[in-house]
């Protein structure tokens, strides 16, 4: 999905649980900012390919797979707070929804998927995402809630 689909997805859930502060915070990073993994890929990418674009080229990190609730849940547990493994797994759903190559247990295994519904369009699915989560911020907003 894109950027701009993970910020409707974490803003209607921050909304939803009326987050401030440093639970805020933790919402956007572990929603939105844990994409910038994706700068570390780039050049690989890019080098990679010789300037082409490929569909699905591999270019998650492990930061980025359900093997990091590894860490996360440790992390968590320390901060005292679920908001980071309740947006990281938001994320990983909207990842997951997306038709490209994934490695859930990388770099413990190689097994590689193509994410949930592959014969759908990704351009269908990210506008359902985003049209549901904007529909759910204007409820939210009209209903008083924020």
């Amino acid at each position: 999905m894109t950027q701009i689909t993970h910020i409707a997805v974490t803003t209607a859930g921050a909304l939803a649980l009326r987050l401030s502060g440093s639970d805020l915070m933790w919402a956007y990073l572990f929603g939105v900012l844990i994409d910038a993994d994706h700068f570390i890929k780039y050049p690989l990418y890019k080098k990679k390919l010789q300037w082409t674009k490929r569909q699905y080229f591999h270019w998650r990190t492990p930061l980025q797979e359900p093997v990091s609730f590894l860490w996360l849940i440790p992390f968590s547990i320390w901060l005292s707070s679920w908001v980071p493994i309740i947006f990281f797994s938001l994320h990983l759903v909207l990842d997951y929804l997306t038709t490209y190559e994934k490695r859930p247990w990388f770099p413990f295994h190689r097994y590689a998927t193509l994410g949930l519904f592959p014969r759908v369009s990704n351009t269908l699915k990210e506008g359902m995402v985003l049209a549901a989560s904007l529909l759910f911020i204007g409820a939210l907003i009209v209903r008083g809630y924020v």
